[in-house]
């Protein structure tokens, strides 16, 4: 008997093999349906009783099988077939009259579907233009099972094929596909028929045609390659920071890879309603309004980040993902994680000046945690069902931990040795498919003196990282022993035994703080390590690039705070992030952090900061009521002297981060920090963007709203409110909408709920939910809120929301006046009954993130306010 894990299930036999798809699409916007026609060019290697490929949400008729391939010109007359479709295992089966024997043929059918609302498939998405008229768009979105929702297919990637398509769309609608437009026919309705030139050999869940009311910029010619950004009318004036991101992408990406753009032409394509922030389609790449669009006068400079970021993303894709695609979908890191390190790298050399790999440094402090926790999992690990391959698309393991330990690596063996690895991996396995063992062998060719395989086998295969113990012995002379295991925050139940105690190839750079020409290299294995002693502390993570903690001990530690402005940002940052890391995992204590916390006087990174105010921020969530107002002392006492040296005004000259450390002291102050000045100029700044009279300047515009809403008046909440439904741009929308999860007052947050489950796209509720859940005043409501109609929501939104909506959960750190959790017990048991598999898996964490904070509340109930009263 087979069970519902089995791979047989849900793996497609290998006996018969697409070559080529001829699809034709009809979206009807009155219906809201589709219909279509395909012709798929087969491969049937042994005899064949039957042909199955998957499809769902669909039905199908006029099924035929004929001898040749119509585009050879030797097809044969067609045969009926009979055919079945089964639900839960998302196939459909085509059974011929008699067995196929091995040889070419060409399968046809009809099909139909509706254009759903879930933002996956063959979709709508609808938008209002300025006149308030309502607008559909047919769009796709088909990573990573959902191609089949809109024609039936082979739809695993290593079953590549090319694929020629044909789009039908209604008079005054724009056609968008994968290749460029090779003809359009009139039809007597005036439709008009579009046909697409043929793809290069690519996966299913890399098609996508859209079909609607869609303007295109003027092409721009990127070395021969067409580039365009299609948007909604009305909103071309937001797509120039997008041209020349993506042009200077298009060229690093030759140069760094050695191989052109894979593509016949790039269009950047921005969707009202999008699942996730933007999908790497050949050809034709899809994001979020606000992840593509934006006026460079209005854009603050971690908003210009991050759509660089993303754009530069996707377009790596084009060749990490595209030209060579995942074998199966336990590799899903390679395609992601290797795109978000080759975005790192392009955006170096786009701007050097934004420091892209210190902000990278400060997202790695939130994958370090999610991997310090005991149902952590592994970088690479088996995938059957298509809900594990949809939960293998978690942030910390494969968007941030997977280019990390890449970055390590680089860094470990250097830029053009790594480079070289890529390229040879690249041309090896264009226009196919590879596994991670192939990376290895590529890389281990150009870098045949380093261990590489087995490096990367122990981080990429076991979940976790390590802590580097750095001690001084009593009589080493000045010399550091390191040692090794695992860092967790919660027992991870591994036994004592070394034998089955997981274990790392640590690659170590080690320097003397102040001299980075004497950098040390080695791997860090089973056995401990002394290096030699000097005249200046030694800093064991030099750089700043690996992806595991340093545990100094006191006298170490003490050295490296003395010497803290000799240290590069990212060092810093990661100091600051391991002393964090240290009190919630019950190390150290509240007390040695917060003494810590004057060292950091003066600093000028924002990217600290916001570890610092992060925690800051974290013992002001679970600090008994009774003691905040003197966390807010501190806190101001902290951050108000920050603030007045850099001002509220930009100076002449300040530099990329001066106005990102602006906005997070001003955020910092405004909200848990109490300051009442801070909340003044906040609402002046406010008032005089509601009048007109002065417009928020973008660079501190998300700090001036969060502070506002913090302390918010009906006149306040009305306007955020008011200005998210009416805004300026999708980044003025994002901003508005985004400054809601701050509000403290239930009762508006009751309203804000009402928002999110009526008239606010279901791409963006889930996510304020999150956030909302996540608040100390405003998330026990919220809870009740979501617990109490969770099926409702669940039917709303998208499908992978709906885990992010919950991961709030963990701010739910509330004590009862016998300081035992209120809510723990309620937020495990709605997770065992609602939820399995890979979504039970994050979910998991969440509540062992609950529990890392019950117990930080447990510390500060006994411990905060004396430490705080200290003179």
């Amino acid at each position: 008997m087979t069970t519902i894990m089995n791979p047989a299930n849900y793996r497609l036999p290998r006996h018969v093999v697409p070559r080529r798809y001829d699809l034709e699409l009809v979206p009807d916007f009155a219906s809201l349906t589709f219909g279509g026609t395909e012709a798929v060019e087969l491969e049937v290697l042994d005899a064949a009783d039957e042909l199955i490929l998957n499809a769902n949400e669909l039905t199908i008729s006029e099924a035929t099988i004929t001898p040749g391939w119509a585009t050879a010109r030797a097809a044969g007359e067609p045969t009926p077939l009979a055919l079945s479709l089964e639900a839960g295992t998302e196939r459909v089966r085509f059974a011929p009259p008699a067995t196929l024997p091995p040889g070419r043929y060409t399968l046809a059918c009809r099909f139909a579907g509706t254009l759903n609302d879930r933002l996956a498939g063959f979709y709508r998405s609808r938008f209002v233009d300025d006149e308030g008229h309502e607008h559909t768009i047919a769009t796709t979105q088909f990573e990573e099972t959902d191609a089949r929702k809109a024609f039936p297919c082979f739809d695993e990637p290593d079953l590549k094929a090319v694929f020629g398509v044909t789009l039908v769309a209604p008079p005054g609608m724009l056609a968008v596909s994968n290749g460029p437009e090779v003809s359009v026919e009139t039809l007597e309705d005036g439709a008009h028929r579009v046909r697409f030139a043929d793809t290069i050999p690519m996966s299913t869940y890399l098609v996508a045609f859209i079909v609607g009311p869609l303007e295109a910029t003027t092409p721009v010619d990127v070395d021969g390659t067409a580039l365009r950004v299609v948007t909604v009318p009305g909103k071309g004036h937001l797509t120039s920071i997008a041209i020349e991101v993506a042009s200077h992408a298009l060229r690093y990406y030759h140069q760094y890879f050695a191989i052109p753009y894979p593509g016949d032409k790039l269009d950047l394509v921005a969707i009202p309603d999008f699942a996730s922030g933007a999908m790497e389609n050949l050809g034709c790449v899809t994001f979020r309004e606000a992840e593509l669009l934006a006026d460079p006068a209005d854009t603050a400079k971690p908003e210009m980040h991050r759509i660089a970021e993303v754009i530069e993303h996707e377009l790596a894709h084009m060749w990490f993902g595209d030209l060579v695609t995942l074998r199966w979908w336990n590799g899903v890191w390679l395609n992601e994680a290797f795109a978000t390190f080759m975005a790192l790298r392009c955006q170096d050399d786009f701007h050097p000046e934004w420091e892209c790999f210190v902000a990278f440094a400060r997202l790695r402090e939130f994958a370090r945690f999610v991997d310090g926790l005991p149902s952590t999992r592994a970088i690479e690990f088996p995938v059957v069902t298509p809900e594990e391959a949809a939960a293998m698309f978690d942030v910390p393991i494969t968007y941030i931990k997977g280019p990390a330990v890449l970055w390590m690596i680089e860094q470990y063996i250097g830029h053009d040795r790594f480079r070289d690895g890529v390229r040879r991996y690249l041309t090896a396995n264009a226009y196919g498919n590879a596994e991670t063992t192939d990376l290895w062998d590529a890389l281990e060719a150009e870098n045949p003196d380093v261990p590489l395989r087995a490096v990367m086998d122990s981080w990429v295969f076991q979940s976790g990282y390590p802590i580097v113990a750095a001690t001084t012995p009593s009589a080493g002379g000045g010399a550091v022993e390191l040692t090794q295991e695992r860092f967790s925050y919660l027992p991870a139940g591994e036994g004592t035994d070394p034998a089955t105690r997981p274990r790392w190839l640590v690659p170590i750079l080690a320097a003397p703080v102040g001299n980075r020409s004497e950098v040390t290299r080695l791997l860090l294995s089973d056995t401990p390590l002394r290096l030699a002693g000097g005249t200046s502390p030694l800093l064991v993570n030099a750089g700043g690039t690996g992806f595991y903690r340093v545990g100094h001990d006191a006298a170490l530690c003490a050295l490296l705070l003395e010497h803290l402005g000799q240290l590069d940002p990212i060092e810093r940052l990661g100091l600051a992030g391991d002393l964090w890391a240290a009190v919630l995992a019950g190390v150290t204590g509240l007390g040695e952090f917060l003494a810590s916390l004057a060292h950091f006087a003066g600093e000028d990174d924002p990217y600290i900061w916001t570890v610092l105010t992060t925690a800051l921020r974290t013992i002001d969530l679970v600090a008994p009521q009774e003691d905040r107002a003197l966390l807010g002392s501190h806190t101001r006492s902290l951050l108000a002297p920050e603030l007045a040296r850099l001002g509220w005004e930009p100076s002449p000259g300040e530099g990329e981060k001066a106005p990102v450390l602006r906005a997070t002291l001003i955020s910092a102050l405004g909200t848990f920090g109490e300051d009442e000045g801070v909340l003044a100029r906040a609402r002046e700044l406010f008032a005089a963007d509601q009048s007109g009279t002065r417009e928020l300047d973008a660079d501190i515009a998300g700090a001036v709203l969060a502070t506002v809403a913090w302390h918010a008046r009906r006149e306040d909440f009305d306007g955020i409110v008011g200005r998210s439904r009416h805004p300026r741009s999708p980044l003025d929308e994002r901003r508005f909408r985004g400054a809601l999860a701050s509000l403290t007052d239930p009762g508006y947050a009751s309203e804000v709920h009402e928002l999110c489950r009526g008239e606010m796209r279901s791409q963006d509720a889930p996510y304020l939910l999150s956030v909302m859940l996540g608040q100390r005043a405003i998330g026990p409501v919220t809870w009740e809120f979501i617990s109490s109609n969770y099926e409702e929501l669940a039917g709303r939104y998208p499908e992978n929301s709906l885990y992010r909506m919950l991961e709030g959960m963990a701010g739910l750190a509330e004590l009862d006046d016998e300081g035992r959790p209120v809510y723990t017990g309620a937020v495990r048991s709605f997770v065992e009954a609602t939820f399995s598999g890979g979504q039970k898996r994050l979910l998991d964490q969440t509540v062992e993130h609950l529990e890392v904070n019950v117990r930080l509340a447990t510390t500060a109930r006994t411990t905060l306010r004396a430490l705080l009263s200290r003179p």
